[in-house]
C-alpha cells in the first residue's frame, strides 16, 4: 500500500491517539479534537484523491454530506437530551443511532442524499 493510500488511515488513527490523550489534559481541546471536520477531507481523498473523478463529482459527494451533518448534528441533540433525562451512555448512543439512522434513510427516500456513481 503507498503512502498516499496509507496517509488518510494513518491521520485518523493519529486523531483517535490524540483525542485519547487529550482527553486527561483538557477535555475541551479533545472536544474541539474530536469535532474537527477532518473526517471529512479525508473522505475526499481517500475517495477522489487517486480516482479519475471529476471536480463534479467531488462537488456532487460534498452536496450530498449536507443532509449527513444535519443527521449527525440531530444525533447529538438526542445523546445530549437523553443523557440530561438520566439515560445512561450506551443506551443514550443507541437511542442516538437509531434517531440518525431514521433520518438518514428518510433523507434517502426523500432524494436529498443521493450520491452519483
Amino acid at each position: 500500500m503507498s503512502l498516499q493510500k496509507s496517509l488518510p488511515v494513518i491521520t485518523s488513527i493519529a486523531i483517535i491517539i490524540g483525542v485519547a490523550l487529550l482527553r486527561e489534559r483538557s477535555r475541551t481541546l479533545a472536544a474541539i479534537l474530536a469535532t474537527m471536520p477532518i473526517n471529512i477531507p479525508l473522505a475526499l481523498w481517500v475517495i477522489f484523491g487517486l480516482s479519475d473523478a471529476t471536480r463534479r463529482d467531488a462537488e456532487l459527494f460534498v452536496q450530498s454530506l449536507l443532509p449527513g451533518i444535519i443527521a449527525t448534528t440531530l444525533w447529538i441533540v438526542v445523546v445530549l437530551l437523553a443523557l440530561r433525562g438520566g439515560v445512561e451512555l450506551l443506551p443514550a448512543v443507541l437511542i442516538g443511532y437509531a434517531v440518525w439512522g431514521a433520518l438518514i434513510a428518510l433523507f434517502i427516500r426523500l432524494g436529498w442524499l443521493v450520491v452519483a456513481r
